[in-house]
């Protein structure tokens, strides 16, 4: 069968995360067209899309402490339940906003996708998925389309209610469905050593090497509640950790085709491996 590859468009990427609810259209029509080569190269070509939510949801989650989740916001008396509700409604239709102009960038380039949006599938308990019918997903990629999932609100069996990076739902997705390549497309060429000097690029990162690295690696440029740079390599260790033969990738989706040339195979940016 042929690989399943999951892939993230950043939020950094494809918006600017330090202008408020800007997306970047020009990015977006390009990789759009870059996943289509794709598919005419391998029409069998298995692929799970994901996005961030960069300017747009992050601005909002931010501003009402989405992510800590409602029991979190009456403790600390800065929010009432009402404000904080109103919030994560807030940030769901940021995070879908933005969702539109990446299906609207994937119908131009005649890319077949099918946004399945997290709220309404997935329930997450302390921060993590703790439920999820696969069986939409699992469908769409069995009849030749593209599944779209991005970082979203969802409910929260403890914290009432939470956000879930795309990092955390292909955590969930890789556990059950199992692929043989993650790629992290962002603005950054690669992880680096002394960021944000960006003299020293670190080609592998396994978990035995990561201690001696993990200071310099950095955070996020902009609005980022779920964590940055360090979060992602971190997630990516413990997954290509615990599911056999996984690699991940992290690289730029601004290098002239280096979404495509990913998605062939090329080694770009930073690889992770459990070894």
């Amino acid at each position: 069968m042929t690989e399943l590859i999951f892939l993230k468009l950043g939020g950094s990427l494809i918006t600017d995360k330090t202008r408020p609810y800007t997306p970047r259209l020009d990015i977006l029509a390009e990789l759009s067209q870059q996943i289509a080569a794709a598919y005419r190269r391998n029409p069998a070509l298995r692929l799970v899309l994901g996005h961030g939510s960069g300017s747009f949801g992050h601005v909002a989650a931010k501003e009402y402490r989405t992510r800590e989740g409602l029991s979190v916001a009456l403790e600390t008396r800065s929010e009432d339940a009402t404000r904080y509700w109103r919030g994560f409604s807030e940030v769901w239709f940021q995070a879908s906003a933005l969702n539109r102009f990446v299906m609207e960038a994937l119908r131009q380039a005649a890319v077949p996708a099918v946004a399945l949006a997290p709220v309404a599938a997935v329930t997450a308990r302390e921060g993590r998925v703790s439920r999820w019918d696969l069986t939409p997903l699992r469908l769409t990629l069995s009849a030749g389309l593209l599944p779209v999932v991005y970082g979203d609100v969802v409910f929260d069996e403890l914290r009432g209610g939470t956000i879930l990076s795309t990092e955390d739902l292909f955590t969930h997705l890789a556990r059950e469905l199992r692929p043989q390549r993650i790629l992290l497309a962002g603005l950054e060429a690669a992880v680096w050593a002394d960021f944000p000097a960006r003299r020293q690029k670190i080609e592998i990162i396994t978990p035995a090497s990561f201690a001696q690295v993990q200071q310099g690696v950095g955070q996020s440029h902009g609005a980022d509640v779920t964590g940055g740079m360090q979060a992602k390599v971190q997630q990516m260790l413990a997954l290509v950790s615990e599911v056999p033969g996984l690699t991940a990738q992290i690289f730029s989706g601004e290098e002239t085709d280096g979404l495509a040339r990913a998605l062939n195979g090329e080694r770009l940016g930073t690889l992770i491996r459990a070894d």
